[in-house]
């Protein structure tokens, strides 16, 4: 009888969890907009990045917040910080798709499939992956060729702060092994809204290349610009080759070739830099 009762238990408690994957899954879908139409990143454009908090109420962040991304981060700002542990990133296999949205190249897996990092002790389950290029952070004033954002999400979208992006960025050099997978896919979808399929994609094969990175509270990089945003900051620049990053720019539509937004302001903001070897 005990062992029934534990059993119905567990599938009650694996479907509510199962049910608030999903439900979380749309309500990320729905803060991240997915209709590129909707806004540019030409700066003379009237849906340019300038304009974007003009353009709907929901997006008054993007003119008025004040934790907005990206943001520089230059040693004066930098804080060094030992308390912050490494990244610990428990990724699995998972089925994924590659998706053109016009503004960038996302890759997707469903939610909860593709395993988790743990921040604070929450664990944000990995949701997607997308490039902009330009990088959209700087280093000491330096932008670089191209950026990855790996978006994380917690099971519950009522927490606060339920947002978390890993980026890594990334200099012309050696091709990026990783991106070398999804170059024939995307390819074929270029200029084109459309998504592939791309069978079981290992995200730990994503390398961020160090220990170190800058943690602080920002946004999101495009509309809404939702804040409250956790982003960690590899601070190992990789590399990526030059004919990856034209296919990235030739595949998304006109308008966002260059689709990194504009540096915002720092304000109070604290920058942490965890390096375990100082």
């Amino acid at each position: 009888m005990k062992k029934h009762q534990s059993n119905t238990i567990f599938m009650l408690s694996s479907l509510l969890f199962l049910l608030l994957l999903l439900w979380h899954a749309s309500s990320v879908q729905a803060q991240e907009v997915e209709d590129e139409r909707e806004f540019e990143y030409g700066e003379g454009s009237e849906k340019g990045p300038h304009k974007w908090g003009e353009l709907k109420k929901e997006w008054e962040a993007c003119k008025h917040g004040e934790m907005q991304s990206p943001i520089d981060m230059s040693n004066q700002r930098v804080k060094m910080i030992q308390k912050l542990k490494e990244i610990n990133r428990e990724y699995k296999p998972a089925n994924a798709t590659v998706k053109n949205r016009g503004h960038d190249i996302s890759l997707q897996w469903e939610l909860g499939s593709a395993g988790s990092i743990k921040i604070n002790g929450s664990e944000f389950f990995l949701q997607q992956g997308h490039w902009h290029s330009p990088s959209e952070h700087s280093i000491n004033g330096r932008r670089y060729d191209m950026e990855l954002h790996l978006v994380h999400v917690l099971p519950n979208p009522n927490v606060k702060n339920n947002i978390a992006v890993i980026a890594v960025l990334y200099k012309i050099g050696q091709p990026e092994p990783f991106l070398s997978q999804l170059m024939k896919n995307i390819s074929s979808m270029a200029d084109t809204k459309a998504e592939r399929s791309m069978g079981v994609i290992d995200p730990r094969e994503i390398k961020l290349g160090g220990k170190r990175y800058y943690r602080y509270m920002g946004s999101l990089t495009v509309p809404p610009c939702t804040e409250g945003v956790i982003w960690t900051i590899s601070k190992k620049v990789r590399t990526v080759s030059r004919e990856q990053v034209k296919l990235l720019r030739e595949a998304v539509h006109d308008y966002a070739e260059r689709n990194a937004r504009p540096l915002q302001p720092i304000n109070s903001r604290e920058i942490h830099l965890y390096d375990p070897q100082n």
